[in-house]
């Protein structure tokens, strides 16, 4: 079968033959129609552990051998994946989409939007309070912007290091205001983007932007962390946590079944409330290019087809 192949640790994709997956208990076989990529399936496919050669893995949308059209995250049996013309994925793992959802909100409703709504929830956001999602130009950020305002936030800001990337999430009305990060008093630029300070941050960068967010933050502010992409190691100080709260959420660490009914209520409320996302497009043959978008930082969920 073709597929999109890592050969070796810090390889990029290549599309060729690979070898075809085998009927196993307790997995289903499936053939893939649609396939997702995210900035967990570029560190995932370097991590220790990882033998090659192997297919990227990533989540994705297809047919069971019962006809049945189904979603799968990114937990497909080794050393197969979502983007080939088929995988293997544990039976726990392989949720039936509904018939009014497409491949990609099924997709992007699954990690991303997990990510988003299981810290944006422990948060408990009253009404009226001021959100700030860091790294809010990605997938994640997206969707975490919008259920922030449906959780009732009176005010939700967005900050990144792309202006303009963050002036076209404010341009549509996802965030109400928004900050770029790397300036010369960031933290002045939150709180004036605050009017003050926020009570809840989800963090989904880690490193120095959690800590300069942490000084725009209120007594009393919940600071939810979930992602590490500027760094995994700070140098806190503790002055700065004093009469606030720091959780670090693991949204994946959860059994399948749990992990599924979080994804049908997300498609519901995607529905029922418009979720907007940004989506690139791609082939199973332009696998090297979505790739190096996901490397480069896209802005947007990635997509691609994999039937011809």
């Amino acid at each position: 079968m073709r597929a999109a192949v890592i050969s070796e640790r810090n390889a990029p994709p290549v599309v060729g033959d690979f070898r075809e997956p085998e009927p196993q208990d307790g997995a289903v076989l499936i053939d893939v129609d649609t396939a997702g990529l995210g900035g967990w399936d570029v560190l995932g496919a370097y991590r220790l552990g990882v033998e090659y050669p192997c297919v990227i893995r990533g989540e994705g949308v297809g047919r069971a051998p019962d006809g049945r059209r189904v979603y799968f995250g990114e937990r497909s049996v080794a050393p197969f994946g979502a983007w080939a013309e088929r995988t293997l994925v544990p039976a726990a793992e392989v949720w039936e989409v509904p018939d009014e959802v497409d491949d990609k909100t099924a997709i992007s409703m699954g990690i991303a939007a997990t990510g988003a709504i299981v810290p944006l929830e422990k948060a408990a956001i009253q009404k009226g309070e001021k959100v700030l999602i860091l790294g809010a130009t990605g997938t994640l950020g997206q969707i975490a912007l919008q259920l922030a305002r449906s959780m009732g936030a009176g005010k939700v800001v967005g900050a990144a290091r792309s202006a303009e990337a963050l002036m076209g999430l404010k341009s549509r009305g996802i965030a109400d205001e928004v900050v770029t990060l790397g300036g010369t008093d960031d933290v002045a630029a939150l709180k004036d983007a605050a009017a003050g300070g926020f009570d809840v941050v989800l963090d989904l960068v880690c490193g120095q932007p959690m800590l300069t967010a942490l000084k725009a933050t209120n007594w009393g502010a919940r600071i939810m962390t979930i992602g590490t992409g500027a760094g995994r190691q700070v140098n806190l100080d503790i002055a700065d946590l004093l009469f606030r709260s720091l959780s670090c959420i693991g949204t994946g660490q959860r059994p399948p079944a749990e992990r599924e009914q979080i994804w049908r209520r997300l498609l519901k409320i995607a529905k029922e409330q418009d979720i907007q996302v940004d989506y690139l497009d791609y082939t199973l043959d332009q696998a090297a290019e979505a790739w190096a978008a996901q490397v480069s930082g896209p802005h947007a969920k990635i997509t691609a087809s994999i039937r011809r």
